[in-house]
């Protein structure tokens, strides 16, 4: 396959629009809300083009309002799954070999159709209404880093291409093909970003891969927009199957396929790692190593020195730790606060989350939302109830939580005495900060808690204006933080600025947004061709003389 190389200009990314009073997407976007929250729709599965149902569904569910059904969605079954093997299989035979810039230009009207056309505001919608995301977080995530993912994607797929061997003596060219791999990815999106439906297969796919894209049950209803867009952007028919559905099926049939190449993923840390356990123990089965890819678990920190700009700090443990409930896997869970400056952050914190409000997503003035389902509503109120009756915690904010119409909790701030408590070491994913006060003196110890304190390393922030205090943090907290911030809240990566991801229990730190998570998904082929032959195969030095 011929690897046609481009001068591609470095994208933009797209701009955040502002959705504010008087605005036209305000408008527009009301307008689709209202639209689709009083229709309910039947999702299918999409395997080779063509819609299946299967009879056994799911309900998908308002979290802001549980009694408001959205629709229902499929699920698929051993026949459909491996159905969905088979018509990938099909597609790889023209897609693998299709010229790099018709795939590019597929991926490249799909990014303009969602930030030109109405596409935007039904991604949106659909993130709204299906994930409980206020309008800035919808914005940011299915609309701004999915063009973004997939216009970056492509100048970074270009760049690669170009990366040829620096030298061909006379006689002979020395070139580089970038292969597809030899089979089909498996691509497992979580919940908490729309746009993951559309990198962890998408990614693949612009180098020539074909996928399997098992959405979460909690999200289904924006990754079927997902599909249904890159469908009218021109993908061919099998590229990219949709196949929602119990994990534990899929996985066990998907597996044990022959043809299974890859895994990209973005979950939970010991889903993760069963994974990789079960594709290790099926090694002899594949046709070749498995690329196995994934984002997991968080416990993300803040670090403020003496010296930190109080307000600053103050603002981004708002934003970090409760910005879309706190399920995201970059989200402040824990802060380490040193004891001459925690009165003026504490009275911040306090006075500001009590003017915060939550409740449903079509209230624009409402700051957050439900956490997605019941299941997340128990374990999250599970470590409130552990706070409030330890005698190592308090709750100075917050704490107060409701599911009688939506899976609702005000956004939480404990204080510990102890930085190993509960709440400092586990992942919580939902609206829980827990702060942990430290002796002024201690700052150098206390960076050494922080990195010795938790099995993740994917996210963490430092405030301080003291130069060599940032240095010194920068240097104990090497590896605590894939994604590391200086007087910024730890979440908000943006494609083509910060590549994300993180390692020990986080993942795999192959940087979705980069040309290191592309480069994941191709296989190199090495081509040297002769031009001049040579006429014997003695060397100078079996000569007599």
């Amino acid at each position: 396959m011929a690897n046609a190389i481009f001068n591609l200009a470095l994208p933009d990314n797209e701009e955040v629009k502002t959705y504010a009073p008087g605005t036209p997407e305000r408008e527009l976007l009301k307008a689709k809300l209202a639209e689709m929250e009083n229709q309910q729709v039947d999702i299918p599965l999409i395997i080779g083009g063509k819609e299946i149902r299967t009879g056994n569904t799911g309900n998908i569910v308002a979290p802001h309002n549980h009694k408001k059904v959205l629709g229902k969605y499929h699920k698929a079954g051993e026949k459909e799954i491996r159905m969905a093997i088979d018509s990938a299989m099909e597609a790889y035979k023209i897609w693998s070999v299709m010229e790099w810039q018709d795939r590019a230009a597929i991926f490249s009207r799909a990014a303009d159709m969602i930030t030109l056309t109405d596409w935007r505001y039904t991604l949106n919608a659909a993130s709204m209404l299906g994930q409980s995301k206020n309008v800035h977080q919808a914005e940011i995530d299915a609309a701004c880093e999915t063009a973004d993912f997939f216009r970056f994607n492509i100048y970074y797929a270009n760049k690669i291409y170009q990366e040829q061997p620096p030298h061909s003596p006379h006689g002979m060219w020395n070139r580089m093909e970038y292969r597809p791999l030899e089979g089909f990815v498996l691509a497992i999106a979580p919940f908490n970003f729309t746009t993951f439906n559309a990198n962890l297969p998408g990614a693949p796919a612009i180098m020539g891969n074909v996928a399997i894209l098992k959405p979460a049950a909690t999200s289904v209803y924006s990754a079927y927009y997902i599909v249904k867009l890159l469908e009218a952007a021109g993908l061919p028919p099998g590229v990219i199957n949709f196949l929602p559905g119990p994990g534990s099926t899929i996985g066990d049939i998907i597996f044990n396929d022959k043809n299974f190449a890859g895994l990209h993923f973005t979950g939970s840390t010991p889903v993760f790692q069963q994974m990789w356990k079960t594709i290790s123990n099926n090694l002899p089965n594949y046709k070749s190593y498995p690329r196995i890819v994934g984002e997991t678990g968080g416990k993300d920190f803040v670090f403020a020195h003496k010296s930190a700009d109080i307000r600053l700090l103050g603002v981004s443990l708002i934003q970090g730790a409760f910005e879309y409930q706190g399920q995201k896997c970059s989200a402040a869970s824990r802060a380490y606060i040193p004891k001459s400056i925690w009165p003026e952050v504490k009275e911040y914190l306090v006075t500001e989350l009590g003017k915060l409000k939550t409740g449903d997503v079509t209230d624009f003035s409402n700051y957050n939302n439900a956490v997605i389902d019941q299941a997340a509503f128990d374990t999250i109120t599970g470590y409130i109830k552990y706070a409030e009756e330890s005698k190592e915690a308090e709750i100075i904010a917050g704490g107060k939580y409701n599911d009688k119409v939506g899976y609702y909790i005000n956004p939480t701030v404990i204080v510990t005495t102890n930085p190993k408590f509960k709440t400092m070491e586990e992942e919580i994913f939902g609206p829980v900060l827990t702060v942990y006060i430290y002796e002024d003196e201690k700052y150098e110890e206390t960076l050494h808690l922080c990195d010795e304190t938790s099995p993740y390393a994917l996210t963490g922030s430092i405030f301080a204006q003291d130069r060599i205090a940032i240095v010194t943090a920068d240097k104990i907290l090497k590896h605590a933080a894939g994604n590391f911030y200086i007087n910024d809240k730890p979440t908000g990566a943006v494609v083509g600025q910060q590549p994300f991801g993180g390692a020990r229990g986080s993942g795999t730190n192959d940087k979705a947004g980069s040309f290191l998570n592309l480069v994941r998904w191709v296989s190199p082929r090495t081509i040297k061709e002769n031009f001049v032959a040579r006429k014997d195969f003695r060397y100078p030095f079996m000569l007599e003389k």
